[in-house]
């Protein structure tokens, strides 16, 4: 006997999609609450006067050739109150520290032998936490960008070398000054010296005076 009951009752259910995906409201409080800390690169009270996108060498003295130190961000920044100037490179992706010493106005930066994307200089590096005398390479990725840097750093130097040159100046001035004014001083004292000497002197006088008016005048 044929089935009376209807097919699309069937097809219906077939049809209803699971709805696997529904909100039900709930809410899961995170087992761990990071909370935010700030991070310090020690750059905060510096300026960048140079950035740019590099790769850093050192010369190995041991090995006598050059060893790579990393690619980054090599940077000039120029301290807000000392006007002191360092060169900083980090790592791209560790920032790790590569190079980190001041520019000073012995210093001098060259072009690479055969290199024109390259230059070289002298440095007294703390990178690893320690003075070492360094000589790195550092090449870009256009003769532009090693010019620019070649032309920023020779101009900082020379700024560092005016800057002490004006520091000198401004000690010697102050050591004069100082000098000037203990020797007015010393001049003060001894014209305050001389009139208390001179009535003294006065006063002396002036009795030997009354006491030769008072004695009685000799009997013939």
């Amino acid at each position: 006997m044929a089935s009376t009951e209807p097919e699309h009752e069937h097809r219906e259910d077939e049809e209803a999609p699971a709805n696997e995906d529904e909100d039900t409201g709930a809410q899961v409080a995170p087992i761990v609450k990071l909370e935010e800390v700030a991070v310090s690169t020690g750059e905060e009270n510096e300026e960048p006067i140079l950035d740019l996108k590099s790769k850093l060498y050192r010369f190995d003295k041991d090995g006598n050739q050059w060893k790579e130190r990393g690619a980054g961000t090599v940077k000039l920044l120029k301290h807000k109150e000392t006007a002191k100037v360092r060169l900083v490179m980090r790592q791209s992706k560790t920032l790790k520290i590569c190079a980190n010493h001041l520019v000073l106005p012995t210093m001098s930066v060259q072009e690479h032998a055969g290199n024109e994307k390259s230059c070289v200089w002298h440095a007294t590096d703390f990178a690893d936490g320690e003075l070492k005398d360094e000589l790195f390479c550092i090449r870009f990725a256009s003769i532009e960008n090693c010019k620019s840097f070649m032309e920023k750093f020779q101009e900082v130097a020379e700024s560092q070398k005016k800057t002490e040159e004006n520091k000198d100046a401004s000690v010697a001035a102050g050591l004069l000054e100082k000098l000037s004014v203990e020797e007015k001083k010393t001049e003060d004292k001894a014209e305050e010296e001389v009139p208390v000497a001179a009535e003294k002197e006065t006063k002396s006088d002036l009795e030997k005076t009354e006491k030769k008016d008072e004695e009685p005048a000799s009997s013939t």
